[in-house]
């Protein structure tokens, strides 16, 4: 044999020798990669494994450090050939990937991608709080009133009838108070140019539905008082807004004095309007009848415009005091006032009279028109 054929041999034979080799390393690369449709057939779920098919294969530890059997390498995850080069895996090979199973894995100890294993064990707070109700915000210490709520009670109360309870939380209308007006406290110049002082003032006691009045308005010049009267009056309370009143009046001043039975109603109208309408009775036949309203027009509030109305009615003449059946007396006022505080307010305004007849028999003790400047103070306590 020649020294080339010699070489030929040689080379048919190794050629022949790598082969299987070749082969066999093909075989154990395809046990890594998912079945195709075509002539390859994927391992069976339930076979055994052979075992160069583990070469491609992550081993799942099982809890306390201890390898699984056979029987759970069946569900491992095979490494694919594209991960191991480093490159992403065909759009056809990420479909047809099977779930990987961690349920036997031990997460304690590994980070992903900056999230703590803490993190993967429990719940974010939204999961955490889904379907549940947010609780109420927390009071913020100090309310704007500094409210200092009262302590609890230390014991349970034992059953009381309703009058009790309402009487001993003092939740009724039976508390007792009082409150003295002095509406006008003024000193008048007429335009004649006579002065005088003029008052009018109001208080009650007592309660809600039922309370006592004291009523008293005068003029007084330099002869002495001219005309006032006292009035003394129960007050119950009829509606939201009205009162009913009953009393006696008491008239004093120049010539002799007179006295009334005194029967009105007094309160608020619509509109803000304060009404008050009182008849009397006296003896011999006298009959009277008194009409008032007011009204507060505030242009701040401190600074406020009240006008004011007041008629007098008689039923018959009365010559020993100035006064004719009828329509005797009307009264105009506009004052203005500016109030420091609920209690205390100064005022200037004016106010003009009218007396009305003039019969035989009866004396004129006033001017028939009068017109005054007025100056005074208003207050309460």
């Amino acid at each position: 044999m020649s020294a080339r054929t010699g070489s030929t041999v040689a080379l048919l034979a190794s050629l022949a020798l790598a082969a299987p080799a070749a082969a066999q390393h093909a075989q154990h690369a395809m046990g890594g990669m998912p079945a195709a449709s075509g002539s390859v057939q994927a391992p069976k779920a339930d076979g055994p494994m052979p075992d160069h098919a583990m070469a491609g294969m992550h081993e799942v530890p099982a809890p306390g450090g201890k390898a699984r059997g056979a029987a759970r390498h069946r569900h491992a995850a095979p490494v694919s050939r594209h991960a191991r080069h480093g490159e992403d895996a065909p759009a056809a090979e990420r479909g047809n990937k099977p779930a990987m199973d961690m349920g036997g894995m031990d997460m304690k100890g590994m980070h992903m991608d900056g999230m703590d294993t803490q993190d993967m064990r429990e719940p974010s707070m939204s999961m955490q709080h889904a379907g549940h109700a947010m609780p109420a915000p927390a009071v913020r210490e100090g309310t704007p009133n500094d409210h200092v709520p009262p302590p609890p009670p230390q014991h349970e109360l034992p059953p009381m009838p309703p009058a009790h309870m309402a009487d001993m939380m003092q939740m009724h209308d039976k508390a007792l108070r009082g409150m003295w007006l002095f509406d006008r406290l003024e000193r008048r110049l007429g335009t004649a140019g006579d002065g005088s002082t003029a008052w009018s003032a109001e208080g009650w006691w007592g309660g809600d539905i039922d309370r006592l009045w004291l009523k008293t308005e005068g003029e007084r010049d330099g002869d002495g008082t001219r005309d006032a009267r006292a009035e003394l009056l129960w007050g119950h309370a009829a509606s939201t807004f009205w009162d009913w009143q009953l009393g006696v009046r008491h008239d004093f001043g120049q010539g002799p004095s007179r006295q009334w039975i005194a029967a009105g109603v007094r309160g608020l109208a619509p509109y803000w309007f304060e009404l008050a309408a009182t008849l009397y009775a006296g003896p011999q036949g006298r009959t009277a009848a008194r009409f008032e309203a007011s009204y507060e027009l505030r242009f701040t509030q401190r600074l406020i415009l009240s006008p004011g109305l007041e008629l007098n009615l008689y039923g018959k003449d009365d010559p020993r005091r100035g006064i004719r059946a009828g329509l005797s007396e009307a009264e105009a006022g506009l004052r203005l006032r500016y109030e420091f505080s609920r209690r205390f307010a100064p005022y200037v305004g004016i106010e003009q009279t009218r007396r009305f007849g003039r019969s035989a028999g009866v004396p004129r003790q006033a001017p028939a028109r009068e017109t005054a400047w007025v100056a005074g103070l208003r207050f309460w306590f």
